[in-house]
């Protein structure tokens, strides 16, 4: 849960280093640290804080290494302190090592070292890591050039868990080995420099094109080469990729907070995410699948298996497979399904959702239904991430990067891809051919009504500067709504730390009234037009106890029963949490920003759970 950066050329590192870091500082940020080679070797700076306390360190500005790694970290094993940080290096200081993951052996490696004469100095699971790649060294009688390299293999032969590591050795000035399991890493191919990073946006601004290095690989890097090997040390082929995002998506662009940019790039995310997949008169087409309607039909049930905002875009995605391609489908939270021997067998079709295909449970979840025979389907943001390798299928929301901990583009856009795939799948089975018709019409057209949605600011923020100080705030839906009910209390509870709990608005009576209070929040969302009359009760329910109420609706409502009413455009039912959530996402912003809160980088937090 940490962000990692590296660079081997011939400018000056530590500048780069640091950059990297900043742009990274969303995966982690209670440290951080470099470890460049110097004439005299290894140096090591690091400390505990923000990424901007490197700056203030003495002896930063005297680095002049042109190859180094460095670390932002999301604290996992041992404290935030300035030991725990990254860089780790060995007892003798001949290796430096950072690391995203868990090394889940640790406490038996560090067991076998300190028997063999070895020191710690924290107490993360990391600092196994160069002492072990330094005992191998040692035992290696062999000097040759892949010593290094042979040193680096048989220590990750022995770690349990999930790792994404740089090092750097005193003895090969001119090389740096990277490896990975489960956790995300590429490297960005320069002129005459290479760049590795955890995500992609920290080194765009570099270059666009990228290597992306599968799992128990090993990459040797110098200036000018890289080179990849398998887990036998047998030389692997690899052509680089070329990423099209600008990189100018990797910056506020004059917003004052990534997020905000983010939630005014849904009209974009959205155009892009629907792309050339059909319009209004051709049926939809997927490239990367090729499910034909035996496959389809022969399909019991689908499981939608996700984390956090994921499962929620999962949940928008049942109510249209179950309507639309009358298959039954259940949403799992990722870091359950697997514990619960779920039923699933080769007439299962399972649907993995991760923003950053690198979410640590939905892959372990994946990794379960492979081995019980289903079909699996990913969908991520970031081609070539981790669930799009091990799954038998990949599709792609195109949101381009999200900064921002708190999901907001990349949400909108899962909800709009997986609906899509429901209408494939629907169209491929010859089912409601009248009702696709019309959805698609009102797909094509979303995006000018997400523009239209996001004029409604002004009156999120003065609603949001009355109730800023709140402790509690409920959140009602009823049907799809109660999906984006649930969606916007999470959105509030990560970046304003407000207690936050949604419900279903029927079950107000079985319990949950007994919290309405005089001066308690609710939100409501409404815009099924079957259920507004009920909708309507139950929020009539809550005023009678004094609450304050804020409506979200398209529906002919009486306006004048609500403190405030959020008018958003018509839209197909199918569609609706797309521009239902947004004015929520608003609202949770303005309320974060109103308490003078840190938006982008939320407490606790971290944008990618690369460990479980």
């Amino acid at each position: 849960m940490c962000g990692i950066v590296g660079y081997i050329g011939k400018q000056k590192a530590s500048p780069i280093l640091i950059n990297g870091l900043i742009r990274l500082e969303y995966r982690g940020y209670d440290s951080a640290g470099i470890s460049t080679i110097e004439k005299t070797g290894l140096s090591l700076m690091k400390d505990q804080g923000r990424v901007k306390n490197l700056y203030n360190l003495e002896g930063i500005n005297d680095l002049t290494g042109t190859i180094g790694i460095a670390h932002t970290r999301w604290a996992t094993h041992g404290k935030p302190a300035k030991e725990n940080s990254h860089p780790h290096m060995d007892n003798s200081k001949t290796f430096s090592v950072v690391h995203n993951g868990i090394i889940e052996n640790y406490n038996e490696v560090r067991k076998f070292l300190m028997d063999n004469g070895y020191t710690f100095y924290s107490q993360t699971d990391t600092e196994v890591i160069p002492n072990l790649v330094h005992y191998y060294y040692h035992k290696d009688e062999k000097n040759d050039d892949l010593k290094f390299l042979r040193a680096v293999k048989n220590a990750c032969a022995n770690f349990k868990g999930s790792y994404a590591i740089e090092i750097l050795c005193k003895d090969f000035p001119d090389n740096m080995i990277v490896t990975r399991k489960d956790s995300p890493l590429v490297i960005g191919k320069g002129e005459e420099e290479n760049y590795i990073s955890s995500d992609i946006p920290a080194i765009l601004s570099f270059t666009r094109n990228f290597y992306l290095i599968d799992d128990l690989e090993f990459a040797i890097l110098t200036r000018d080469t890289v080179t990849f090997y398998d887990s036998d040390l047998k030389v692997v082929p690899k052509a680089t990729q070329t990423i099209e995002w600008n990189a100018s998506s990797a910056e506020k662009d004059g917003y004052e907070d990534f997020m905000l940019k983010e939630i005014h790039e849904q009209p974009t995310a959205i155009r892009e995410t629907i792309g050339a997949k059909f319009n209004e008169t051709t049926k939809c087409e997927f490239d990367e699948l090729n499910f034909t309607k035996e496959f389809l039909s022969s399909i019991h049930k689908i499981y939608i298996v996700a984390c956090g905002t994921a499962m929620h875009a999962g949940l928008a995605g049942k109510n249209a497979f179950e309507k639309l391609c009358k298959i039954p489908t259940e949403v799992d939270v990722a870091s359950e399904f697997r514990y619960r021997d779920p039923l699933v067998d080769d007439k299962t079709l399972c649907i993995f959702i991760s923003q950053s295909g690198e979410t640590a449970d939905t892959i372990a979840a994946l990794k379960l239904c492979k081995e019980k025979g289903a079909k699996t389907l990913a969908i991520s943001n970031v081609i070539g991430s981790s669930i799009t390798r091990e799954a038998d299928y990949s599709i792609y929301t195109h949101a381009g990067p999200e900064i921002a901990v708190a999901s907001t583009k990349a949400y909108t856009s899962q909800v709009m891809l997986i609906t899509i795939l429901a209408v494939y799948f629907a169209e491929i089975l010859e089912k409601n051919r009248s009702i696709l018709n019309d959805l698609k019409k009102d797909i094509m057209a979303l995006p000018s009504k997400i523009e239209e949605t996001l004029k409604l600011s002004e009156n999120i923020l003065d609603f949001s500067k009355k109730v800023y100080q709140e402790k509690d705030i409920f959140f009602l839906g009823r049907g799809i709504d109660e999906t984006v009910a649930k969606e916007g209390s999470l959105k509030l509870k990560e970046i304003s730390y407000i207690h936050s709990e949604s419900y279903p608005a029927g079950e107000l009576k079985h319990g949950p009234i007994a919290l309405i209070e005089n001066d308690i929040t609710v939100i409501s969302i409404m815009t099924d037009s079957s259920l507004v009359e009920k909708m309507v009760s139950n929020i009539q329910e809550v005023i009678t106890r004094g609450a304050k109420t804020l409506v979200i609706t398209n529906q002919k409502v009486d306006e004048g029963m609500f403190d405030m009413t959020i008018k958003i455009p018509e839209t197909n039912p199918f569609l609706s949490p797309i521009l239902s959530i947004i004015p929520l996402q608003l609202f949770s912003y303005y309320i974060s920003k109103e308490k003078g809160l840190d938006v982008d980088k939320p407490r606790n937090l971290a944008k990618s759970v690369t460990v479980e």
